[in-house]
């Protein structure tokens, strides 16, 4: 469990990749602290596993399906990474629920400042735009963010300073690929309501459902 509030920007080291999967080698600091093999690191909003420690380093595997689902597949080595290590049970809450589980990948469509905040626009698919509603919570590369604008296929979010500057978003352009992950309380809202495809007998809730049972 995480709470998109990232705390320092590591750099891929080396990027071995195999015919399916890779081992990312990130270089950090603050995250190392209290770590340990078989810990997770969120790295850009994906929870992975540590491999591998050194004093300046980690190392982590990343499966076929999370390099299918994410934009971890155009990291490049120099390349800055957002890093959070999993919330303590006694840390506090400073962002929302993030679990590391990627559910899309977004494009950067446009960049403005306004003001002192600057304005991110990201275009996303509709299996994820589902999800996101104007003043709830997204996670983008793991960054715990308000959503401030929502359209068909994009939302708009609103950044302060210090969020741009303390993570990747700093360097992110017109055209970059971004991690998403939408709040996770639509999702298993949906789920319930909606347990199985819907069909005669095995309808899920409907308003004629409600209407039958005195709501």
């Amino acid at each position: 469990m995480f709470t998109g509030i990232v705390e320092e920007c590591g750099t891929i080291e080396q990027i071995r990749r195999g015919q399916l999967s890779a081992i990312l080698t990130i270089r950090a600091s603050v995250v190392l602290d209290g770590t340990k093999v078989g810990d997770s690191i969120a790295v850009n909003g994906i929870c992975l596993t540590v491999t591998q420690m050194d004093p300046h380093s980690f190392s982590a595997d990343v499966m076929h399906e999370t390099l299918n689902r994410s934009a971890l597949a155009s990291l490049s080595v120099g390349n800055y990474v957002n890093l959070e290590r999993a919330m303590p049970a006694n840390g506090r809450f400073g962002g929302h629920i993030v679990s590391g589980h990627v559910d899309g990948v977004g494009r950067i469509t446009q960049v403005r400042r306004d003001d002192t905040a600057v304005w991110y626009t990201v275009q996303a698919p509709a299996h994820v735009m589902r999800y996101i509603v104007e003043k709830g919570s997204v996670a983008i590369d793991g960054i715990s963010l308000t959503v401030a604008k929502v359209s068909e296929d994009r939302f708009s979010i609103s950044a302060i300073p210090h969020t741009v500057a303390q993570t990747v978003l700093q360097n992110r352009r017109i055209g970059d690929p971004v991690n998403l992950e939408t709040d996770v309380i639509g999702k298993y809202v949906e789920k319930l309501l909606h347990p199985a495809p819907v069909s005669p007998g095995n309808g899920g809730i409907t308003m004629e459902f409600l209407s039958q049972h005195g709501f």
